[in-house]
């Protein structure tokens, strides 16, 4: 039996605009992989990163654990840590150099540790656990010996020093295909009452997070799948309300996150998750991810409503068909609509994922989005610009033109990092607009006393972020620093 300390990188702290939100969650990929080695038999504790103040809390969660190993294993399913923000890069190096020189061995799992092995294992990590982890953990664990990894050759899905000061990376590990077959999370690690208490103060409702799938199958060329690929893989109806039972009688939350990358792909899933929740009396409302396509196959649209959706995130990304197709997102404009038309009839509010500043992207088809925006009237919306991440086809197009910042320090950052149509400050002077008529249209449309009071100052935002974009449209494009101009 080992003693293994658990942590994850992710500090609310450092984000300020996931501060601002305050929609903290537990970190459910460390949870599992918690799970997992105490299945096996170690003694597992965790330090979760969400609300401290700083890297050096981390100190006493070392000092009274005094923990064999330490691992740093990153929540896949929470979309942040997939965009590998620097800041949370060095918070993860700060905490990997302290656990080390207590004589911990320390290993990382994570997008971040895998794109950036040497800068990790350079640092403090002795080996980098690449792919889907719980496996690779539990065999890491059962290696380490005397504060060395025996044989780790021979384990799948690791990276480490070998001879010669050159990084290994083992073979591939297969990828979990019976998902039922895991234990549930640890929940009992987490302080949930901390959690409780930020939501209720900010929300006036507690929400947990719940994780139904693993992967996706579609091709949408900017989006990384550094862990999954293009497989899919789904726990059964059955195994997710047992989950959603356990943590209405634990936990009590009145609202779930299903934080899959696509909820409810399988035929007949939703409808069959909806009768259990009603089966077993744990029907708790939910917000979840999907696309607009399958909500307009057979019933998805009403079984998703009746197996208790409240927020369904579509990601529309543009309303230009032209981008869609150079994103190969495999959806339409029409089909955003009327699903979004179909959704809000079943009475499921609508939210849209926006995104500017793909490559080619003219001034038309911003307009185009601005016009989708208008005519679909969706009940909220979440807007970035394109980010390219190692592995995927967008990173390739661009890489040959990308300065030296190659990821965001923080989730708000916004800015894009290779040269678009327009100058980098367009893009916020547009997210500013478009969020701003967005409020506006919803307090004139809903006559909410609370947005019509905001009316005012919404529209000289909108004004002043408008006439940035017209200034801003008119001069060249700005370069990232130190970046060559490739010849035309």
């Amino acid at each position: 039996m080992a003693r293994i300390l658990l942590a994850h990188s992710y500090f609310l702290r450092f984000d300020a605009k996931a501060r601002a939100q305050m929609q903290p969650y537990p970190p459910l990929g460390t949870l599992y992989a918690a799970a997992v080695l105490r299945d096996a038999g170690h003694d597992v504790a965790l330090f979760d990163a969400m609300f401290a103040a700083d890297e050096n809390e981390f100190v006493p969660a070392l000092d009274g654990h005094n923990p064999d190993i330490v691992i740093f294993y990153e929540d896949n399913f929470h979309y942040l840590n997939k965009m590998c923000l620097t800041r949370m890069r060095e918070a993860c190096l700060r905490m990997a150099g302290m656990a080390r020189t207590r004589g911990a061995v320390v290993l990382a799992q994570g997008s971040d540790p895998v794109d950036h092995a040497a800068e990790y294992l350079g640092r403090g990590v002795d080996a980098v656990i690449c792919g889907e982890g719980e496996e690779t953990a539990r065999e890491a664990v059962g290696a380490v010996s005397r504060g060395v990894l025996r044989d780790a050759a021979s384990i799948r899905g690791l990276a480490y020093y070998g001879e010669g000061g050159r990084i290994v990376f083992t073979p591939k590990r297969p990828l979990i295909r019976d998902l039922d077959a895991l234990p549930f999370p640890a929940w009992d690690l987490v302080d949930m009452e901390r959690y409780r208490a930020a939501w209720r103060k900010r929300h006036g409702l507690f929400s947990l997070n719940v994780v139904t799938t693993r992967g996706c199958p579609y091709s949408c060329n900017w989006c990384a799948k550094p862990v999954y690929g293009q497989v899919y893989h789904s726990r059964s109806p059955e195994n997710v309300a047992a989950e959603v039972a356990l943590l209405r009688e634990n936990y009590a939350p009145d609202h779930i996150w299903f934080c899959d990358d696509i909820l409810g792909l399988k035929p007949g899933w939703l409808a069959r998750y909806a009768d259990c929740v009603k089966e077993k009396d744990c029907l708790i409302p939910f917000s979840c991810q999907t696309r607009a396509d399958l909500m307009l196959r057979d019933n998805n649209a009403r079984d998703i409503a009746r197996a208790g959706a409240r927020t369904v995130w579509i990601g529309a990304e543009s309303g230009s068909q032209h981008v869609l197709d150079a994103m190969d997102k495999g959806t339409t404009t029409e089909q955003i609509l009327e699903a979004t038309q179909r959704l809000q009839e079943a009475g499921v509010d609508v939210a849209w994922f926006l995104q500017f500043g793909y490559l080619g992207e003219s001034g038309d088809d911003v307009r185009a989005t601005l016009r989708l925006l208008r005519r679909g009237r969706p009940d909220d919306i979440g807007i970035s610009v394109s980010y390219p991440l190692p592995g995927t086809p967008f990173y390739e197009r661009v890489a040959a033109r990308l300065g030296e910042k190659r990821n965001w320090a923080e989730s708000g950052d916004l800015d894009l990092m290779y040269p678009g149509t327009y100058r980098p400050a367009y893009y916020r002077a547009l997210h500013t607009a478009v969020h701003k008529e967005f409020r506006m249209r919803q307090a004139l449309r809903k006559r909410s006393p609370r947005r019509l009071v905001l009316l005012p100052v919404n529209f000289c935002q909108w004004v002043y972020a408008r006439a940035r974009m017209a200034l801003l449209r008119r001069l060249p494009p700005s370069l990232p620093p130190r970046v060559a101009v490739l010849p035309s």
